[in-house]
């Protein structure tokens, strides 16, 4: 067996003793011995490396580290040793990964930035750290995902949190709806968190400010609730205000949507609330309004939204 399979047992098992002596010998050794100690020693403790920041075994990777390992070094998939730390939530040795040097921005060959994968992964405090640290929460990797894309489509509710707090995110809210725009994003947060059912990450991008027309080439993110049977979601985007009848880049509503492609028992509910949206408007209160003398009075507050059906408006105009 060579010394690197040797130190690679070693870690594995978490025999520091060991690690220790075989590293040992290598600080022996002249550098004309083996050409380029250096090298030699980079390629001893490459897997290694990436091993214990894998298994977040942290006196094994200030080991490593102490023995000049190169702190971003990269497997075959491109991934650094931050990478598999904070993929796997290890703060510890995410600590100690920056304070040795490693790059917070460098992406795998797949685009993913460690930020990446602790947010998919909801690692809050691994996540909050590398923040701090200036990485970069609005990269995209080969998906066209960042890592609040991914936060939202997996439900990490509290890293979300922590990414909307980010003054960077907010250019990430940001875009033009309607089915006229000329570059249209493959998606946004706020469809992954309705395709996959998230209603409170919903009300979050809400509340940040993102717009709820936000349109795709697969339409507004009412089309993802509605094509992928989540009731409760489509309830919550008409009670917002959604416009339930723009269309996608095929000029499909989402009732076309439901109509064309579902039949669940859920799509069923889910036309029947797109047909009663379909067939009134929504308005909001421009003031406040009470009738203190009539019991049944509709009060109001300015900004209330209040749905208006079409019926009820030509029975009183006529």
């Amino acid at each position: 067996m060579g010394k690197e399979q040797e130190l690679l047992v070693a870690v594995k098992s978490g025999d520091l003793l060991l690690a220790h002596k075989l590293l040992s010998k290598v600080k022996c050794n002249k550098t004309s011995e083996y050409g380029a100690y250096r090298s030699w020693g980079i390629v001893l403790v490459f897997s290694a490396l990436h091993h214990a920041a894998l298994t977040g075994t942290t006196e094994l990777l200030s080991l490593l580290l102490e023995a000049q390992a190169m702190v971003d070094i990269k497997d075959i998939n491109g991934m650094r040793p931050l990478h598999y730390a904070a993929w796997q939530g290890k703060a510890d040795s995410v600590l100690l990964l920056l304070r040795a040097g490693a790059s917070v921005n460098s992406a795998s060959y797949d685009g993913q930035i460690p930020l990446h994968l602790s947010a998919q992964y909801g690692h809050y405090e691994v996540s909050e750290m590398l923040l701090q640290n200036q990485s970069n929460p609005c990269l995209m990797n080969k998906a066209k995902k960042t890592p609040l894309d991914l936060a939202c489509e997996f439900g990490r509710l509290k890293v979300v949190q922590l990414l909307l707090s980010s003054n960077m995110v907010a250019t990430l809210l940001e875009g033009e709806g309607g089915c006229n725009s000329l570059d249209l994003p493959s998606t946004t947060p706020l469809h992954l968190a309705a395709r996959n059912g998230h209603k409170d990450i919903i009300k979050l991008l809400l509340k940040a400010g993102i717009d709820i027309n936000l349109t795709t080439k697969a339409g507004t993110c009412l089309h993802e609730a509605a094509l992928y049977g989540k009731t409760e979601v489509v309830r919550l985007l008409l009670d917002a205000g959604i416009n339930v009848n723009m269309c996608n880049t095929y000029n499909q509503t989402a009732l076309d949507i439901v109509n064309q492609f579902t039949t669940s028992t859920a799509s069923r509910e889910i036309k029947q609330l797109l047909r009663d949206a379909s067939s009134s408007i929504q308005v909001r209160a421009v003031k406040d309004y009470w009738n203190l003398h009539d019991p049944t009075a509709l009060n109001l507050r300015a900004g209330d939204l209040i749905m208006v059906w079409y019926l009820i408006l030509c029975v009183y105009i006529c």
